[in-house]
């Protein structure tokens, strides 16, 4: 129970690796927030983690509105009075190939993936300043760190782009007590992936040196370690969770 009585607000929390993550935290005792654009995925999900004497609320979020993400901190605020733990792993992953993604796709992947991970934060703070104890984790990708194998360079882009507000962030507020992070998954089996087909997914299997591709809870149990005590002295790091995909 790690986090018990703990307030955490997961984006994307409906399905995939967000599900895994608000799953993992609310069986440790935290308060969930799960946080989609779908809102009836997130009740769902809602629904289905460890209650004991926990209160999980799924919220409907468009995270390209900057107004529907203050409502959404306040509607948290408002019912649980403080945020300890933001995890920002929303976003989306096109596979367009470089000369045919529009400017209008450029911008939604970078809306998405990124500028709400600025907007949450931006919004979230000023709760965490007063505990003095405030955890942030960014779920970026191993194509942040190399360039992407299958995905587009947006992608790429936007994920690069979480690892540079991290360390920012880091270096920002260490002075408050808050520690920001990031995860950095290669590829992990979800919805999304799988959407792929098993021909890709079988190449990229190759290039595991451990031989399989990610499952959501090894990203889950990578986030609950950077928000917990034992990380306490642990901020600006990108722990990499893709089974020797790439080493550095």
């Amino acid at each position: 129970m790690r986090f018990e009585e703990k307030i955490v607000l997961v984006t994307g929390g409906a399905r995939g690796i967000g599900a895994a993550i608000c799953r993992a935290f609310a069986h440790e005792g935290a308060h969930v927030v799960v946080a989609d654009i779908d809102l009836k995925a997130a009740q769902k999900t809602a629904t289905g983690l460890d209650h004991q004497k926990n209160e999980h609320l799924p919220v409907r979020v468009d995270l390209t509105h900057k107004s529907q993400i203050l409502k959404m901190v306040e509607l948290v605020a408002k019912e649980f009075s403080m945020i300890h733990i933001l995890v920002n792993n929303a976003g989306i992953c096109p596979l367009t190939g470089f000369e045919d993604i529009s400017e209008e796709e450029w911008d939604q992947v970078l809306n998405i993936n990124l500028k709400s991970a600025f907007l949450c934060c931006q919004n979230v703070l000023p709760y965490m300043k007063p505990t003095h104890c405030g955890r942030i984790i960014n779920i970026s990708s191993a194509a942040g760190k190399m360039g992407g194998v299958l995905v587009g360079a947006h992608y790429a882009a936007s994920k690069a782009g979480l690892l540079a507000l991290t360390w920012c962030l880091a270096r920002a507020y260490a002075q408050y007590g808050i520690t920001a992070n990031a995860v950095a998954p290669a590829t992990v089996e979800t919805d999304m992936t799988r959407a792929w087909g098993q021909a890709k997914l079988k190449q990229l299997r190759k290039k595991f040196p451990l031989g399989r591709i990610g499952k959501p809870d090894d990203v889950a149990s990578a986030v609950l370690f950077l928000a917990s005590d034992e990380a306490e002295f642990i901020t600006g790091e990108v722990l990499d969770v893709n089974g020797g995909f790439l080493m550095d």
